[in-house]
């Protein structure tokens, strides 16, 4: 049992070793390439920005270096354990090129992301590359001492580490010493790979007064989240008032005069009787309205998807909804949050866009619920105060989400919304 139990540790410290050794390989492969262009392509369209020319390029180009930051966020997180937090500032929700780069050149994070790039192309390389020379070059010491150091040498002398080949002999000296690299790679290439991930966390990891920024947003999201729930108990107890409480009401009062007209005017009994159910059934409309509007049943039972397909159904506007949500569900707070900012920007692409067709698309992807709402509409919408979009923006910062909205004059009219969120 107990060799069985070595021989186990033993197989999966080697798969460790060969697997730690081609992700240490790919890394390199495709991180210098992809850093070097990121890097590059910032400072050409940063220097380019006082012709303006940059003010238009700039924000592509950041926002693909930060892709590229987030998959490697991703990478270090599922390869090593190691977790980076990311705290990119949301971009201000304008067409205007210039604010979006003055917002972005603002940012911290835009800074250090050039700094890891800089980083990633040099230390970032090396030790991405380690494990993979740590676990190969001891194949190129086994390969001499097979027979290849004739080939190599050429009559002369070939040097496999410090050992100088010039025999069969010293070959196998080149073989000797190929164990102990390979006995070295087996105990420490993971651990290679997971110093280049903390290196990538060194570097890419917010500063303390980020973090402290990143709170006080959050702070402020919690405040609205709670001050938009107290106004929503504050709507539902003025519709029960007004509506449902109001009409049961009136219906016992109905009934209490059936009670003393039944035997005295058997049909004005009748007639309240047909009115006191008229307002039963008015009642029950109302209230099962209300519920819809708290939570859907469709949302809890068949999740966003189906959800926000029965709210396209119901609309007077032609609506295609896709999605790809990968079979699983979300948390119920990102749902019921997601299904009412679709719900409110339906609502106003119905109301005010003049659109005579709407597309929903939603898909989730590394990590993210993403949410676009297309119209064919005239256009001009604006996130801006006292908008309902405003408030959609709200209720998705409550979740750390992001709204953002194209709309030039004309038309189309795009909103595309993220929630960081993981399927369950």
């Amino acid at each position: 049992m107990n060799t069985n139990t070595k021989s186990g540790d033993a197989g999966s410290r080697a798969r460790a070793m060969v697997l730690a050794a081609g992700r240490g390989l790919a890394l390199a492969v495709v991180s210098l390439p992809l850093s070097i262009l990121g890097f590059c392509l910032s400072l050409v369209s940063m220097a380019l920005i006082p012709i303006g020319v940059g003010a238009l390029t700039t924000p592509y180009v950041v926002r693909g270096v930060r892709l590229w930051a987030d998959r490697r966020r991703a990478l270090a997180e599922k390869w090593g354990g190691v977790r980076i937090p990311s705290a990119y500032r949301p971009l201000p929700e304008t067409v205007n090129p210039w604010k979006r780069t003055y917002a972005l050149l603002r940012d911290p994070a835009t800074w250090r992301d050039l700094r890891w790039l800089q980083v990633d192309m040099t230390a970032g390389f090396v030790s991405a590359l380690l494990p993979a020379v740590l676990f190969l070059y001891p194949l190129e010491g086994f390969a001499v001492a097979a027979g290849l150091w004739r080939v190599l040498a050429d009559g002369g002398t070939y040097w496999y580490g410090f050992v100088p080949v010039t025999g069969q002999p010293t070959a196998l000296g080149a073989a000797a010493t190929a164990v102990v690299l390979l006995a070295a790679a087996y105990r420490l290439t993971p651990r290679l790979l997971l110093a280049h991930f903390r290196l990538t966390r060194a570097v890419l990891a917010p500063g303390r007064t980020e973090l402290t920024e990143r709170v006080r947003v959050l702070t402020e999201t919690r405040r609205d989240a709670v001050d938009t729930s107290a106004a929503e108990l504050r709507r539902i107890e003025r519709d029960l008032h007004d509506g449902a409480q109001a009409r049961l009401v009136a219906m016992g009062m109905d009934l209490g005069t059936v009670e003393m007209l039944v035997d005295k005017n058997p049909e004005k009994a009748k007639e309240l009787l047909a009115q006191a159910r008229r307002s039963s059934a008015e009642a029950l409309s109302e209230l099962r309205d209300l519920v819809r509007g708290i939570h859907p049943p469709v949302l809890a039972e068949r999740g966003l998807g189906d959800a926000v397909r029965a709210l396209a159904l119901r609309l007077p506007v032609a609506t295609e909804v896709d999605v790809e949500l990968g079979g699983g569900r979300l948390q119920a707070p990102v749902e019921s949050a997601a299904y009412f900012a679709v719900s409110e920007v339906l609502t106003n692409a119905v109301k005010h866009s003049g659109a005579d067709r709407i597309w929903v698309d939603l898909h989730h992807e590394a990590d993210r619920l993403r949410i676009s709402v297309t119209d064919n509409g005239g256009g001009g919408a604006v996130a801006g105060a006292g908008s309902g979009l405003a408030g959609v923006e709200r209720r998705l910062g409550t979740f750390d989400g992001v709204l953002a909205v194209s709309s030039p004059a004309g038309g189309p009219t795009m909103v595309t919304m993220e929630i960081p969120c993981v399927l369950s």
